[in-house]
């Protein structure tokens, strides 16, 4: 395969609007496109979002595309009514339930696939040690590893055992910070001794529970690398989560257009040391043409002698198993509306089931 289709498929794309853009269709007919990211911007209703997700994945015409979504619960839920509105995961760790939780994954897992969506970048495996973190806050299962722990991989199940990918994020852990890392780049100033006591012990429960991805955070750790933030950090993707953890999944960035990024390092800095680092998926959502730019970087990198172009086959071949694990054969979106509607109502109980032993925990 051509060079810049093999980059090609490292890269996960965003774009405006209910129809995908000239750039997306132009990535996916000339550089063979591994992936899409949509936001609510992308999502109307169930007809458009199906219709969407079809359109993009019958244009690629060799290696099928990741379709992935943000479907947490709480606040950071993408998909609009009648789909289920789950609470936030902090109600999960308040309630210790492990079914629920599983059950959360499975109907998220089963919701996805009606309408083409094939990952989920969730679930969050931050822990909740600071009231004052602006990003993470109930997006989080709690403030105990082993709660986090616990729940992170009940729906971590829920999800693959349903044909979707999981993402855990955002490692190596976002969840102790001052800072937005969408605004800034947040340090965590914790040793060595904390950072595995606390918050690597869900991303070591995942990757024993076999979770097929896991999104970088975009911070600063100097006990593990003074220098470069986490998406950036050779020490931290690849002896640390590859070599020491034992991680041989797909790494994916946290997007790259956020400031914390690309207040620091241009776009080409950010993606070659990127994938210098061991990044295998690189998210970039925001403007188009931007996913051009980055190709052409990558491209040019490996042609320099910069990049040797074994590196790029590595992410190239573990993309490819994953998509052979979960997107062959292809299991199109269908329209069934009857299903839809009893299924949405038996969804709909678990999510109040959530919600009411959460408030009779604080009534």
């Amino acid at each position: 395969m051509k060079l810049e289709k093999k980059i090609g498929q490292m890269i996960m794309a965003g774009f405006d609007g209910y129809e995908p853009s000239d750039g997306v269709l132009r990535l996916i007919s000339g550089y063979g496109l591994g992936g899409v990211i949509l936001f609510s911007r992308n999502l109307k209703d169930y007809p458009q979002i199906l219709n969407l997700c079809s359109d993009i994945q019958g244009r690629s015409t060799d290696i099928p595309l990741f379709i992935s979504v943000d479907q947490e619960g709480g606040r950071v839920a993408r998909l609009p009514p009648p789909f289920t509105r789950f609470p936030p995961m902090r109600y999960l760790g308040v309630c210790k339930s492990a079914d629920l939780a599983y059950r959360f994954g499975e109907i998220t897992a089963k919701e996805l696939s009606l309408i083409g969506i094939n990952m989920d970048l969730a679930p969050v495996l931050d822990i909740d040690t600071n009231p004052d973190n602006p990003v993470i806050g109930d997006r989080s299962f709690g403030n105990n590893p082993d709660i986090v722990s616990s729940m992170g991989i009940a729906v971590i199940s829920g999800l693959q055992d349903n044909g979707i990918i999981a993402c855990g994020k955002h490692f190596p852990g976002h969840g102790d910070t001052y800072k937005d890392s969408h605004q800034e780049l947040p340090i965590l100033k914790h040793d060595i001794k904390r950072l595995k006591e606390v918050e690597l012990r869900p991303f070591h429960a995942a990757i024993d529970k076999g979770i097929a991805t896991i999104m970088t955070g975009h911070l600063l750790m100097p006990a593990l690398d003074e220098v470069y933030p986490a998406t950036m950090s050779a020490k931290i993707i690849t002896d640390l989560l590859r070599r020491e953890m034992g991680f041989g999944g797909i790494v994916i960035s946290d997007d790259l257009e956020m400031k914390a990024i690309i207040d620091n390092y241009t776009l080409d800095d950010a993606v070659i040391m990127s994938v210098e680092a061991g990044v295998d998926i690189l998210i970039i959502s925001r403007t188009e043409g931007s996913q051009f730019i980055a190709i052409d970087a990558l491209v040019k990198a490996v042609r320099d002698g910069r990049i040797p172009e074994e590196r790029i086959d590595l992410s190239y071949h573990r993309i490819r198993s994953l998509k052979e694990r979960f997107l062959y054969p292809d299991k199109p979106g269908k329209i069934d509306a009857s299903f839809l509607a009893l299924s949405l109502e038996k969804h709909r109980e678990t999510a109040e089931e959530i919600q009411k032993i959460y408030l009779a925990k604080y009534s």
